[in-house]
This record gives structure tokens, sequence and C-alpha cells, in this order.
């Protein structure tokens, strides 16, 4: 399903979430208002390396950041292999890979299409403006 965020249409995977897509609407409007920062939704991650990664990127708490080395190293690989896992995810923001970031840039975006960086920036400065 296609969803306005911060004036971008971002792609998500409905059937990764046990949630109507009329509730995944919602909350995504709620984070989008600054009225939430979590999402009450059971994500179904994919056995292996993805869903590992997706469970990481879970963790992080809102407003803050990791790089993808960070995250590599607590699952004892690559930076790039977190990175393309997190290009992988199929329901991005409900799984916050916009909080992964490089050691000396954004790193990359999957979400958004050709406005994925200018999204993950403007998705990092609401959540660091609402914490």
């Amino acid at each position: 399903m296609n969803v306005e965020l911060f004036g971008t249409t971002v792609r998500l995977d409905e059937t990764a979430v046990s949630a109507s897509p009329s509730e995944l609407r919602r909350q995504l409007a709620a984070y989008e208002s600054g009225a939430r920062r979590t999402f009450d939704l059971d994500v179904h991650r994919p056995d292996g390396f993805v869903g590992n990664v997706m469970e990481a990127m879970a963790q992080i708490p809102y407003g803050e950041t990791r790089t993808y080395g960070e995250l590599a190293a607590t699952l004892d690989t690559a930076a790039v292999a977190v990175g393309g896992a997190c290009g992988r995810n199929p329901v991005p923001l409900v799984v916050p890979c916009h909080r992964v970031v490089g050691a000396d840039s954004l790193g990359g975006f999957s979400a958004g299409g050709d406005d994925g960086l200018a999204l993950k920036r403007r998705l990092l400065d609401h959540e660091r403006a609402n914490r």
C-alpha cells in the first residue's frame, strides 16, 4: 500500500503487519502529527538476516540513530550487509530504518523513491523536535 507521509509517497507492505490498512494509516498519521512515537503493531519479520536486522532497528529509540557499523558490530556482520537488509525492510517507519545512518552521512533510504534521503532527513528532524 502507498501512504503519504510528510509530502512523500511511501510504499509499505501491509501484509507484514497484523493490522488493517486503515489502522496502519491511522497510526502513521498519529506519528506524523507528533502524537505517536511507537507503533502498536505486530510486525512479521522474515526469518534470517533481514529479520535480525529489523529486530535490531526496532530497538533504536525514537529520536536516536545508530550507524550501519554499530548495528553490524552487534550482529557480527559487515556494515554494507546491514545497509542491504535495511533496504529490504518491508515496513519502513514502522520498523525505523530511517534511524540507521552512515558514519559520515545519512546513508541511504529505500522509502520515498527519489525523495528518499530528503524524507529520511525530515523523519530524523521530526523525531528530534518531538522528543
